[in-house]
C-alpha cells in the first residue's frame, strides 16, 4: 500500500478566480481560512523549472482544504479529474437546495423519502464544485450501513 486513508490531510481545489471561490467555500459550507499565502515559488517541470506567483490557503476548518490559484502553464489547472461530489447530511434538503439555488448553484436532480419529502439532491456551482445533500432522514433509516465494515 502506497498511501493510507488516515494519512489524508486535505484536499485540493484549483481554481481560476480566487476570490469568488474562497468566498463560495466560506458562504455554503462555513469553512474558516488560515494565512493567506501570496509569494513567488519555483516549480520543476518536464521542460525545466517554471518561476511563478503561487497563491494558495489553506482551510483551518476540517475536513481540511486547500485553495490554489490556477497557473497558466503548470498543473494548477481546475480538474476535471473524476471528483464528483462533496456529501454533506441535512435537516432540510427542499430549503437547503432553495437557499443554493437562489445562491447561485444549479440544481441537477434528486430523489424523495417514502413519504414524497425530498431525500437528496445534486447542486453544481460557477467554479466547478458539486454537492450533494443527503437528508438526515436518510441516516435515520440506516444508510450509514453502506459504509459499514461487512460482518
Amino acid at each position: 500500500m502506497l498511501l493510507r486513508p488516515d494519512d489524508q490531510f486535505h484536499v485540493g481545489i484549483v481554481v481560476d478566480d480566487f476570490k469568488p471561490a474562497r468566498r463560495w467555500l466560506t458562504d455554503t459550507f462555513g469553512y474558516e481560512w488560515g494565512p493567506d499565502v501570496q509569494l513567488e515559488y519555483t516549480m520543476q517541470l518536464p521542460d525545466g523549472p517554471l518561476t511563478y506567483q503561487q497563491h494558495l490557503q489553506y482551510s483551518v476548518t476540517e475536513p481540511r482544504l486547500e485553495l490554489v490559484q490556477s497557473v497558466d502553464g503548470t498543473p494548477f489547472q481546475p480538474s476535471s479529474s473524476g471528483l464528483h461530489h462533496v456529501g454533506y447530511w441535512c435537516a432540510d434538503v427542499e430549503s437547503t437546495s432553495a437557499a443554493l439555488v437562489a445562491d447561485g448553484w444549479s440544481w441537477e436532480c434528486g430523489g424523495n423519502l417514502e413519504d414524497g419529502s425530498p431525500g437528496w439532491a445534486y447542486h453544481f456551482n460557477p467554479i466547478g464544485v458539486r454537492i450533494e445533500l443527503v437528508s438526515r432522514g436518510m441516516k435515520e433509516r440506516g444508510m450509514e450501513a453502506l459504509w459499514s465494515a461487512p460482518t
